[in-house]
């Protein structure tokens, strides 16, 4: 069962630009941590961005100073701004609720020129 809804990836030439959505529940969004996982083919999952409840965040090495976690109470909705996007960068990206045993789908990011 589906409970959080992924969107926004899509194919991207090397420099370019998405952004994920993540569509959380609104009985967990203020009160949760937040996050954005990875998994390209063969490799364990990633952990790439962090947001606390209170809007702190952490990021992987690997993706710091060009990707941007946000979140908007409004829509209940997480966001994951890629800019600068390189090949290593390709995988499927999932939302995730700390604590919550919440599942998407996920969303397929591919960076190829």
């Amino acid at each position: 069962q589906v409970q959080l809804v992924e969107s926004g990836g899509g194919l991207v030439r090397p420099g370019g630009s998405l952004r994920l959505s993540c569509v959380v529940p609104g009985s967990v969004f203020s009160t949760s941590g937040m996050g954005w996982f990875r998994q390209a083919p063969g490799k364990q999952r990633e952990l790439v961005a962090t947001s606390s409840r209170d809007a702190m965040t952490v990021y992987a090495d690997s993706v710091k100073g060009r990707f941007t976690i946000s979140r908007d109470s409004a829509k209940n909705t997480l966001y994951l701004q890629m800019n600068s996007l390189k090949p290593e960068d390709t995988a499927v990206y999932y939302c995730s609720v700390f604590g919550k045993t919440l599942r998407g789908q996920g969303t397929q990011v591919t960076v190829s020129s």
